[in-house]
């Protein structure tokens, strides 16, 4: 574990400077963020330095020598053995900012002097992005999300077969209640560690999420994606129902579509069938507001199919005639043949090249998952410890000198000013984030570059050291995720492109 540097005692008890709470610890206690502790009068950053390996033996890539191999030219290693990335995680703060970040260490990157600077940055301005794949309906937009009754964020828009939220941000954790703070720093917390967080959304459902695991809403864990809304499944599916059904349609709370009138149905030459739709009709075989939003087919509140038909043209239809109702999941599907009347009767079986082109529509759903991307601004205090012109960084890391990373994690950087950066928190080692009571979220961030670059923008280089002194105290040690980059591979700087 990493010693921190100890600025004041007072009987015996230390003081931590890591945050503006400021605690003064005893012998054997931790301060109010169980961070920082007082071992045998040495105050002690709990969590243990976390570095990432890329080992032959945990999966490390083999090193291409081969002609034509220009990237990843032969160094006279068969493998990258033993390259190790030390990250932020574990490895204290900057805070109160004067003084250069934790660890700043250097090492050779085929034949590249290169330099990572590791802090964890204490985030007021930060939150998370969670994308959940469903198409059933959470909650109006902009509705409040809550936890334990406190509201934590809210509703944003609806994408393509997934609802997004929008968590935490300064509104919530500074400038309401003492309570809406805690409840909301404590969400995110556990939400970026990788824990279940229960939430109620204003005038919609009650969900858990966890990231990288499927939802689970009003107390059914989600299954499945959606293929497409219901206007695309028509074109992806329609070769294969135009043989084997008259009329097809695809119950979806966005664009419900219809065989027989769809752009795909008339290309195929299927004659009209007299259907009639319930909803605005928007251009030929699509169909919006067909029913209420809901958690029954397609993201509707609707349970009997038929409720979305209004009666067939007696002109048209004929008795006899073959209709599909399905979901964009194909989780639901009724067939049914015309009677006598030219009502829809629901069959008790489905032809068999019916249940396989449903069967498509299911096969071809992805898992739902929620995504819970952190979201953070490094500000002026965080890049003082690695510059002491931290503009320089902005601009380095703008002109792609510099590659940003949260615990090893590619880390997406916003376009205009500052430096805001997006990262999936799945892609993090566990347990990456932390707290303090002001409150704010704890995170991990790395900035790597050139050494040269470094130096040019005005880095701390009088506390540069070698990789190996930060190697001796990292007490964990993490594999490689074989989809995430190698943060000072040269792909990653303008300077290799």
């Amino acid at each position: 574990m990493v010693k921190q540097v100890i600025e004041s005692t007072i009987d015996g008890k230390i003081r931590c400077d890591a945050c503006p709470v400021m605690c003064y610890i005893s012998e054997g206690k931790s301060g109010a963020c169980d961070r920082y502790a007082n071992v045998g009068g040495d105050l002690i950053r709990v969590d243990p330095l976390t570095i990432i390996e890329n080992r032959k033996d945990n999966g490390g890539q083999l090193v291409s020598f081969l002609p034509g191999a220009e990237d990843k030219d032969w160094d006279g290693d068969l493998v990258q053995a033993k390259r190790s990335f030390v990250t932020a995680v574990g490895a204290g703060t900057t805070y109160p900012d004067y003084k250069p970040a934790p660890f700043i260490v250097s090492q050779q990157e085929r034949g590249v002097d290169m330099v990572t600077v590791v802090t964890e940055g204490i985030f007021s301005y930060c939150g998370a992005k969670v994308k959940i794949d469903t198409d059933r309906y959470l909650g109006p937009e902009t509705s409040a999300v809550r936890v334990e009754g406190e509201p934590v964020g809210h509703v944003t828009t609806g994408e393509y077969g997934s609802q997004m939220l929008s968590l935490g941000g300064v509104h919530h954790l500074t400038g309401g209640t003492k309570k809406e703070g805690r409840l909301t720093c404590d969400a995110l917390l556990r939400l970026c560690n990788g824990e279940a967080v229960a939430m109620t959304i204003d005038g919609g459902a009650g969900i858990v999420v966890k990231a990288g695991t499927a939802p689970v809403i009003n107390g059914v864990e989600e299954q499945r994606m959606r293929v497409g809304c219901g206007s695309a499944t028509i074109g992806m599916f329609a070769k294969q129902w135009a043989r084997h059904v008259d009329e097809v349609v695809v119950v979806d709370d966005h664009i419900t579509g219809v065989l027989s009138e769809h752009q795909a149905g008339r290309v195929l030459n299927i004659p009209a069938t007299g259907i009639r739709i319930k909803g605005r009709r928007s251009t030929p075989g699509r169909y919006f507001q067909v029913a209420e939003p809901g958690t029954g087919w397609g993201g509707t509140n609707i349970s009997d199919p038929l409720s979305i038909l209004g009666a067939f043209d007696p002109k048209t239809a004929y008795p006899g005639l073959r209709l599909l109702m399905v979901s964009t999941t194909g989780e639901q599907y009724g067939y049914y043949i015309l009677d006598e009347n030219l009502v829809p009767a629901l069959q008790t079986s489905l032809p068999d090249d019916i249940r396989l082109s449903v069967e498509q529509i299911a096969e071809n759903c992805e898992p739902a998952v929620c995504s819970v991307l952190f979201m953070g601004g490094a500000g002026g205090s965080l890049r003082a410890g690695v510059t002491r012109n931290p503009v320089q960084l902005t601009r380095s890391v703008k002109d792609a000198l510099t590659y940003v990373s949260c615990g090893g994690a590619p880390a997406y950087v916003w376009p205009g000013g500052g430096i805001t950066v997006m990262a999936d928190v799945t892609q993090m080692p566990a347990n990456s984030f932390g707290y303090v009571p002001t409150p704010a979220l704890v995170a991990p961030i790395e900035f790597t570059m050139r050494l040269d670059d470094y130096r040019a923008l005005g880095g701390h280089m009088e506390a540069v050291v070698p990789i190996e002194e930060a190697l001796k105290v990292a007490e964990r040690k993490v594999a490689q995720r074989q989809d995430a980059p190698w943060p000072t591979e040269r792909q990653n700087f303008k300077w290799q492109a």
